[in-house]
């Protein structure tokens, strides 16, 4: 079985990076894509980046704005990903899921989630 754990975040202050890790344990066949999603308050989930870690090719939602790094670290066995410059509307559950394949900044199947992480981006 595939496991995700998300962890990072937290209290993030205006002018620090937002940094999430999604750490994959377990095994399994053909989850070769990890996507990250948010909620926001008030807002339904949204798909914000993918990365295929096959090849290493990596996709943006509109709301990342260039802002958005998602990496993969091999030897940590972890998907990051980073917000160099958050504001409070970056404020969300982050998850992170594995499928097995990216379809833009979302990614196919869904079959694994991890249970999220809450960022706060606060004055």
């Amino acid at each position: 079985q595939l496991q995700l754990v998300e962890s990072g975040g937290g209290l993030v202050q205006p002018g620090e990076s937002l940094k999430l890790s999604c750490a994959i344990s377990g095994f399994t066949s053909g989850e070769d894509a990890i996507g990250w999603f948010r909620q926001a308050p008030g807002k339904g989930r949204e798909g914000v980046s993918c990365i295929d870690t096959g090849d290493g090719t990596a996709y943006y939602g509109n709301s990342a704005k260039g802002r958005f790094t998602i990496s993969r670290d091999n030897t940590k066995r972890a998907v990051n990903l980073e917000i160099h410059n958050p504001t409070p509307e970056d404020t969300a559950i982050y998850y992170c899921a594995a499928g097995p394949r990216c379809r833009g900044r979302t990614v196919a199947g869904q079959n694994f989630w991890g249970r999220g992480a809450t960022d706060t981006v606060s004055s």
